[in-house]
């Protein structure tokens, strides 16, 4: 009290002061005459109302008025007015003044109105792009009341949202904010002000339909109120809408799934199946089988239950990887070690493909073997499958910067565009290859799920009728 007195004494004194020396200057440095000095007394009434407002105006324009009274209208030295057109002059100083300062006030308190409306709005869309940062209901709840206290700059802030049955708070406790107030303000479905105990409230309104209401420990206007309970309520409706549609697409996602593992089933486990029971049923039933047949369709069975065992093993390490239980053994390798190794194990499913194998000797990186292997032998047996007969496989491999890439290059039939970001999906095989070529579609998502666990990204580039290159980018130190 004692400081915001001091500071209304000072301003008055300055308009004094700065009256002093307009009549000094007039009266002791330059002498003109009375409607000079009265212009000038004007600017400096326009002045004080400009910057400090109405009442400080007021007292410039009564003392400037005096001022030229005493010093400017003949009799000078004296108040008292000789001539009839002094005092119309006196009288127009100081209406005009008083006017003058009247309108300034005004103006000045309109361009403050115009900047707060303008904060306002800054501070609203501000609050509405924090708003859009969650697609979650749940974390955009618990984010609301912190987005306007920063925003608004209340002290605390309280959202009650009934469908979800919990209240939601930041900034300070503050225990006049609680639940039933915000279910009346639900209830009467209108902002309201508090100026008794600094409280604000708004319902979150979406239309004609309350979803909530908010408090918030500040004194808004109910312009801003309003404005936000609506940025808010709509809010939650797109993250709820959000939720609805990843619903939605979870359950499409969850019957494509379902439809291709079936596809599968139906055509990579019944395969082997068939051949079982038909040899099965060949030995039991052909009494005179010679030797040397029995041992093919003994070799078949054997064959085919390895396939059905690959096959249900290759669906359990998918399993295992997409929910990573499942450690890496990372060693120091030599990567030449690791390619001639993957076509040693792929020798005889490649059949008569070539390897050209382009890969330095020195290069060493730190990586789990085993499983980059596994890797390397998934892409040489798809480029095997997918390529003509006899065409060469070549094998890449280079350091860039920090990181490993590998790549295996064929000359298959190429991969479409559309299809070029299916394929390492789950049981995902080429539309015009998947009943063409025995497959799960397993062997591109293993690849993808060992090559993510160590930190990289595996990809390809292909065009119809040029072949494809699959490759993989390791960080060379992970």
């Amino acid at each position: 009290m004692n400081q915001s007195a001091l500071r209304v004494g000072l301003r008055f004194a300055a308009c004094a002061g700065a009256l002093f020396l307009v009549v000094r200057l007039y009266t002791r440095v330059i002498h003109v005459n009375p409607t000079t000095v009265a212009l000038t007394f004007l600017v400096s009434v326009l002045m004080v109302s400009a910057v400090w407002g109405l009442r400080y105006a007021l007292f410039t324009a009564f003392v400037a008025a005096a001022a030229f009274n005493y010093y400017f209208l003949p009799p000078t030295g004296t108040f008292t007015i000789a001539e009839t057109q002094n005092w119309v002059a006196l009288f127009a100083l100081l209406t005009t003044a008083v006017i003058a300062s009247q309108l300034s006030d005004r103006a000045r308190r309109q361009a403050d109105d115009a900047v707060g409306r303008r904060r306002e709005l800054e501070r609203l869309y501000s609050f509405s792009q924090q708003l859009l940062t969650a697609d979650n209901v749940l974390q955009l709840l618990n984010a609301v009341p912190h987005h306007v206290v920063e925003s608004f700059g209340v002290s605390a802030a309280v959202v009650y949202v009934p469908d979800k049955g919990n209240i939601y708070r930041s900034g300070i406790e503050a225990p006049e904010l609680d639940v039933d107030q915000l279910k009346s303000i639900m209830a009467r479905g209108e902002p309201m002000v508090d100026d008794a105990r600094n409280l604000s409230y708004t319902p979150l309104k979406m239309g004609v339909r309350t979803v909530g209401a908010i408090g918030v420990a500040g004194n808004l206007s109910r312009q801003t109120l309003a404005a936000m309970g609506s940025l808010i309520a709509i809010a939650v409706e797109r993250a709820n809408a959000v939720e609805t549609l990843a619903r939605s697409e979870a359950a499409r996602e969850g019957e494509r799934l379902r439809t291709a593992i079936l596809d599968s089933v139906t055509h990579e486990f019944r395969t082997p199946l068939t051949s079982i029971k038909a040899s099965i049923t060949s030995l039991l039933s052909t009494t005179g089988l010679s030797p040397d047949d029995r041992q093919e369709l003994m070799t078949v069975i054997n064959e085919e239950c390895d396939r059905l065992n690959r096959l249900v093993g290759e669906a359990a390490e998918v399993a295992q990887l997409e929910s990573h239980e499942f450690q890496l053994d990372l060693q120091e390798c030599r990567v030449l070690d690791l390619v001639q190794a993957a076509v040693t194990d792929v020798r005889q499913t490649a059949g008569k493909h070539p390897m050209e194998i382009r890969v330095p000797g020195e290069i060493t990186v730190r990586l789990d073997a085993d499983r980059i292997k596994e890797v390397l032998v998934q892409l040489l047996e798809n480029a095997a499958k997918y390529s003509p007969l006899e065409s060469p496989i070549r094998i890449t491999a280079e350091l860039k910067g920090a990181n490993l890439e590998v790549s295996v290059a064929d000359q298959g039939a190429g991969i479409d565009d559309m299809e070029q970001v299916l394929i390492f999906d789950k049981f995902y095989r080429g539309k015009n290859q998947r009943y063409r070529v025995q497959g799960t579609g397993m062997g591109l998502a293993i690849a993808r799920a060992i090559v993510e666990a160590h930190g990289g990204k595996i990809g390809v580039t292909s065009q119809l009728g040029c072949g494809s290159v699959f490759y993989f980018i390791l960080p060379a130190r992970p």
